[in-house]
C-alpha cells in the first residue's frame, strides 16, 4: 500500500486521496479519526482535512490491524499503545511477502506460457 510512485510526494493529502490509497471510504477515515486520537489531520479554514505523511502512516497501521488482521477497535488501540514498533515491522513483513507472492505469480504465469 505504498504511495503512488508515479506521483511526487506532497506535504498534505486530502481525505479522498488517503481513502483511495487504502481502499476504504472517507466515512471510515472520519470514524477512525474519532476512535484513534493518534490520527490528527490538519483542518483548513473550511474544515477540510489535510493528512500529513505521519497521519497517513498512523492510518496505515490502523488499517493493517483492523482490516488485515481483523482486530476489534479496542484491541487495535491497545496494540498501538503497547507495541507500535512491532506493528510497523509486521506491516513491513506483510508488504514484502505480498510483493514476493506477486513476483512468484508472474513467474508462474510466464512459465505456463512456455508450456
Amino acid at each position: 500500500m505504498a504511495l503512488n510512485p508515479n506521483k511526487e510526494l506532497k506535504l498534505y493529502y486530502s481525505i479522498g486521496e488517503v481513502a483511495e490509497m487504502l481502499g476504504v471510504s472517507e466515512t471510515l477515515l472520519r470514524y477512525w479519526e474519532k476512535e484513534f486520537p493518534t490520527i490528527t489531520p490538519k483542518k483548513s479554514g473550511r474544515n477540510i482535512r489535510q493528512y500529513s505523511q505521519e497521519d497517513i502512516e498512523q492510518v496505515r497501521l490502523i488499517h493493517h490491524l483492523v482490516k488485515v488482521k481483523g482486530m476489534k477497535l479496542a484491541a487495535a488501540r491497545k496494540a498501538l499503545r503497547n507495541s507500535k514498533g512491532e506493528v510497523e515491522r509486521n506491516m513491513e513483513i506483510v508488504g514484502r511477502l505480498q510483493a514476493v507472492r506477486e513476483e512468484l505469480m508472474q513467474i508462474k504465469k510466464e512459465l505456463d506460457g512456455l508450456v
